[in-house]
């Protein structure tokens, strides 16, 4: 069996996560972790029993036994130079969204990887949520007929939302539809999409000049529409809490999900309720896992080592990011924008600010 050496910059609530699932995976021999904040970083080296604990990333770039680089530092501004001085290092490479801030950039570092035969692949962890599997399997074989039209309705607590928004200045489209126009884009391949049309609202974010939550109106190159909202001011409910609604309609059927996490509820005289086991990423159980995370990094492990196809590819990335900065500058102009946009067109253009 051959064994990897797996890097991971940025130890935080994500990259957290995905060291202790390389520290418990078979393929994995060694774990080298950075991150500059010392504390967390101890914490988590000795978890996972790390091999590398540093808060310079350059180190590990620097180890040859490393085979494989999982970049899961914030802010997102760091996505674009870390990438790209892993792939320059022969790193293959795991990043979490977005692939960057400008399509350039991302084009460079798809070109990278494929110049260098690296794998390369964009954390969309919501493919892994058996769910969502679910409504690509239907899609895929037709089961309520040609795709008509589809809903997907996120919306987060406040709490992660101020964590998020404080932190960039990228939009709703940009940091929570995103994971929603990965899953229906996926879903509705080999369609491709040309059309956006998109809407702020702003109340409780104004002050910060950020948008509450943003609705996204998208036109395939065969007429099939689909809507994504996105938010970020729910009540406190749980931490990280998450709550979806996906419909997906076709000429035969339809097919609904509820993906609220009203499930299981905990009541308590210090709490009140709350919805455990609710945030996007998932969270362990003692002894299980309950979220899609843990098995998107298994994947990422098990393609490098095995040799095995990823299941996103970068090219997949850059055209989600294309319909979200599209959105943004949609919501901008207050008029739909057609795809594809000109390479230079960047999220930096369109951060989502309110107007």
């Amino acid at each position: 069996m051959k064994q990897i050496n797996v890097g991971i910059i940025g130890t935080g609530w994500c990259g957290g996560i995905r060291a202790e699932t390389c520290a418990a995976h078979p393929l994995v021999k060694d774990l080298h972790l950075a991150e500059i904040r010392a504390k967390r970083l101890a914490e988590v080296a000795k978890a996972t029993g790390a091999r590398t604990a540093t808060a310079d990333y350059r180190r590990l770039l620097d180890i040859k036994d490393i085979d494989a680089i999982i970049v899961s530092a914030t802010p997102e501004d760091t996505h674009f130079p870390m990438t790209r001085d892993a792939l320059l290092a022969g790193k293959h490479v795991f990043l979490e969204k977005p692939i960057a801030l400008e399509l350039h950039d991302a084009d460079e570092l798809i070109a990278l990887a494929g110049n260098n035969r690296l794998k390369f692949t964009i954390g969309y962890s919501q493919r892994f949520n058996p769910k969502f599997a679910y409504v690509k399997k239907c899609a895929a074989e037709g089961s309520i007929g040609q795709p008509v039209s589809a809903l997907v309705s996120r919306h987060i607590g406040r709490s992660l939302g101020n964590k998020i928004s404080g932190r960039t200045r990228l939009s709703p489209a940009a940091m929570e539809a995103t994971h929603d126009i990965d899953f229906i884009l996926w879903c509705l391949e080999p369609r491709r999409p040309v059309r956006v049309y998109s809407q702020w609202v702003s109340r409780v974010k104004q002050p910060q000049g950020v948008a509450d939550c943003q609705w996204i109106t998208v036109t395939m190159d065969d007429g099939v529409s689909f809507v994504i909202g996105a938010g970020w001011i729910l009540p406190p409910a749980y931490p990280n809490f998450s709550s979806t609604w996906i419909e997906f309609v076709g000429t035969e059927g339809a097919l609904f999900v509820d993906d609220t996490h009203r499930d299981v509820m905990l009541s308590t005289m210090q709490q009140g309720i709350v919805h455990p086991m609710s945030s996007m990423p998932g969270e362990r159980v003692d002894h299980t896992y309950a979220g899609p995370m843990e098995r998107e990094t298994q994947q990422f492990v098990e393609a490098v080592a095995l040799d095995r196809p990823l299941l996103v590819t970068p090219e997949q990335a850059r055209q989600v990011m294309e319909v979200y900065i599209a959105a943004d500058l949609s919501a901008e102009r207050n008029e739909p924008v057609a795809l594809p946009l000109p390479e230079s067109r960047g999220a930096a253009a369109a951060s989502g600010g309110v107007r």
